[in-house]
């Protein structure tokens, strides 16, 4: 969740694993997935948003609220998946480069989670 925090502050985070129980009581053991690994043939239009933080890829489109204030959509694969985050307050207004640069980042996105 500190990843997910860290966006909703504002701050660039570091992208933290889920962490399952461990036996007894005892450490939680963190989740492995497999490394991502960016596309050979990556849009253009993400270049500049896509990102590694933590060692994990992330696609982050600069967007406004509905009240002008800057805001980010994220963009991210985990468990073969696609995460999308949301700015605070769940509203995005993006112009028509911002919203192609969240197409291309969520057809990457998709891409890598279908390896």
């Amino acid at each position: 969740m500190e990843f997910v925090d860290s966006l909703a502050g504002g701050h660039a985070g570091t992208a933290m694993r889920p962490v399952r129980p461990g036996p007894a009581g005892g450490q939680g053991v963190a989740t492995v997935t497999r490394p991502v690994t960016p596309s050979a043939a990556a849009d253009p239009r993400t270049v500049g948003v896509r990102h590694y933080e933590g060692g994990q890829l992330v696609w982050r489109v600069q967007c406004g609220d509905l009240i002008s204030r800057e805001r980010a959509v994220t963009v991210f694969v985990e468990d073969n998946q696609v995460v999308v985050v949301s700015p605070p307050g769940e509203t995005a207004r993006l112009t028509s480069g911002q919203l192609g640069q969240l197409r291309a980042a969520l057809n990457e996105a998709a891409k890598m989670a279908e390896r």
